[in-house]
């Protein structure tokens, strides 16, 4: 579980969405690595144990809410007395058809996505444009490779790359790096209805040319590694841990 990454010790970071399978991971990890950690999320009880075990700092964020930001930002710089990095591992699936998905859910997946990346690049541009520091959101595979009944997801996914782009070349005057992690199915209480189902997790498995899907520790010791400053020279970068499903097509197996 421990990160590799040299360069966390004394670092402050806030882990959105901290209580999920991607978002506990990295904030262990930076914990392990000598950081310390805010911990984020709508529900403090779900964060308890884990504030306990990393000695961390929890703060309420409702992280699609404007109005939440401004308090959950002072919180962590108060408590760490500077604020390093943000990861925002907020998000949602929903697997439909175009013409099934209604409205209202179509609404929902971009607010869970989409506006909280925004949020989380707002407010750390407003945070960090002195101090600098890095900024990692989370896209998906789906936005770079057609995937049937992913239309919703994939819209939102895709919105989250553009901005990452965007605010990654307004703000790199600032020194602030911006990147993006795309993962592929990963085993997480949020994909829960798909790796349940056999023949659901043996259809997606086999869309993974490494012939796996990705654990929790493949995607966060990437993040650590946005993180740290063994990648001060990266931003901009979508960067795909998703086991080849995004750029490879092998021969069947």
């Amino acid at each position: 579980m421990a990160s590799d990454q040299p360069g966390l010790e004394g670092s402050v970071h806030l882990v959105i969405g901290a209580s999920g399978g991607i978002g506990s991971c990295v904030a262990k990890k930076l914990a392990d690595a000598g950081g310390r950690v805010v911990l984020a999320g709508r529900d403090l009880s779900r964060l308890e144990s884990l504030g306990g075990e990393l000695q961390g700092q929890l703060v309420e964020l409702d992280a699609a809410q404007e109005s939440s930001w401004g308090a959950c930002l002072h919180a962590a710089q108060e408590w760490g007395g500077r604020l390093d990095g943000v990861i925002n591992c907020a998000g949602s699936i929903l697997l439909k058809p175009a013409h099934l998905t209604t409205a209202d859910e179509f609404s929902e997946v971009l607010k869970t996505n989409l506006l909280t990346a925004f949020y989380t690049v707002k407010s750390a541009a407003k945070t960090m444009r002195k101090s600098g520091g890095s900024v990692v959101l989370m896209s998906s595979a789906a936005a770079q490779i057609g995937l049937a009944n992913h239309e919703a997801i994939a819209a939102a996914k895709a919105g989250v790359v553009g901005l990452m782009r965007s605010a990654a070349a307004t703000y790199a005057n600032n020194g602030i790096r911006f990147n993006a992690i795309s993962p592929g199915l990963v085993d997480t209480p949020l994909s829960e209805k798909i790796t349940s189902n056999e023949t659901a997790l043996a259809a997606s498995t086999a869309l993974h040319p490494l012939g796996r899907i990705g654990q929790p520790d493949d995607i966060a010791e990437v993040i650590c590694w946005l993180l740290s400053p063994a990648s001060s020279w990266v931003t901009g970068q979508n960067i795909g841990i998703d086991g080849g499903l995004a750029t490879l097509k092998t021969r069947a197996r």
